[in-house]
C-alpha cells in the first residue's frame, strides 16, 4: 500500500474533471493516440490475474472510450463477446468505426451508457451471471461521485462474476503530476498531456479506493499498485 506519511492533510487535494469526454477533438486525439504499451499491460495482468477464465463468454467494459482496449481484449480472448458502455458519444463514434476496420461486429457491442444506470442494487444475487467478466480501465477517476462504478458493477455481476479495474493513483505532490507527464507523455499531443495532468489531479488515493469499497460492500476485492501511477482492484463475486 502507498505510504501516506504522517501528515495526511499535506497530500494534494483531489481536483475533479469532467465525467465526460464529448468533445470531438479529444476523442479523436484518443481513438489515434499510440496507447499499445499501456493497455497491452493492462490485457496481459487481466490474464495474469484470472489465469482460469472459461473459454468463452460475455465480458463487460465499462468506460470503454474509442474501444482501444475493447479491441485488444478481443482479440486476446477469440472465444469471448464483449459490451462496451461509454457514455461519450463522440468517444462511441470512433469506437464503431474501429470496430468495423477489425472486422468484430459479430463479438463486440459498443453501447451509449451512463454509469450508474440505477442508484439501488437488490440486496438479492441472481444465480444467472449476465456478465461472467466485468473490466474496466480509467473510468473511477472521471467520477464525481466513485459509488456510481461500484454500483454499476454490483448491478451488472452475479455470482462468481470476476471484476479487474484499472486506474491511476493520485500522487502526493502537484510537481510529481508535472513530472509524470513529462516522462510517460512527452510527445503526446497537447490535449493528451493536459488530460493526462488533470486526470492525475482527478485519481483516487489508495486508502480512498479502499474506503469506497467497503462503503460499497465490496470490501472483499483485492487491490495494489502495479507502477508508480496505476493500481489495479480485482476478485470474484
Amino acid at each position: 500500500m502507498m505510504n501516506l506519511g504522517s501528515d495526511a492533510s499535506a497530500l494534494l487535494t483531489r481536483v475533479p474533471e469532467p465525467e465526460l469526454m464529448d468533445d470531438d477533438d479529444q476523442a479523436r486525439a484518443y481513438a489515434e493516440a499510440d496507447f499499445a504499451e499501456p493497455h497491452n499491460h493492462f490485457v496481459q495482468l487481466l490474464q495474469e490475474t484470472f489465469p482460469q477464465l472459461p473459454q468463452s463468454g460475455n465480458a463487460l467494459d465499462l468506460g470503454c472510450g474509442p474501444g482501444d482496449i475493447t479491441l485488444r481484449f478481443a482479440h486476446a480472448f477469440p472465444a469471448w463477446s464483449v459490451e462496451g458502455w461509454d457514455a461519450s458519444e463522440a468517444m462511441l463514434n470512433y469506437g464503431y468505426q474501429a470496430v468495423e476496420a477489425a472486422g468484430l461486429q459479430d463479438r463486440i457491442t459498443l453501447k451509449k451508457v451512463y454509469v450508474p444506470q440505477s442508484d439501488t442494487v437488490s440486496d438479492t444475487k441472481s444465480d444467472t451471471v449476465s456478465f461472467p467478466l466485468i473490466f474496466s480501465n480509467s473510468l473511477l477517476h472521471h467520477l464525481a461521485d466513485p459509488m456510481a462504478l461500484w454500483t454499476e458493477v454490483k448491478q451488472q455481476s452475479g455470482a462468481g462474476t470476476a471484476v479487474f479495474i484499472m486506474d491511476l493513483m493520485r500522487p502526493t505532490k502537484r510537481e510529481t503530476a508535472r513530472n509524470f507527464v513529462d516522462l510517460y507523455a512527452q510527445d503526446e499531443p497537447e490535449v493528451l498531456r493536459k488530460d493526462f495532468f488533470n486526470s492525475l489531479l482527478a485519481a483516487y488515493r489508495v486508502d480512498e479506493v479502499k474506503d469506497q469499497l467497503v462503503q460499497a460492500g465490496l470490501g472483499g476485492l483485492q487491490m495494489r499498485a502495479v507502477s508508480d501511477r496505476h493500481l489495479i482492484i480485482w476478485g470474484q463475486l
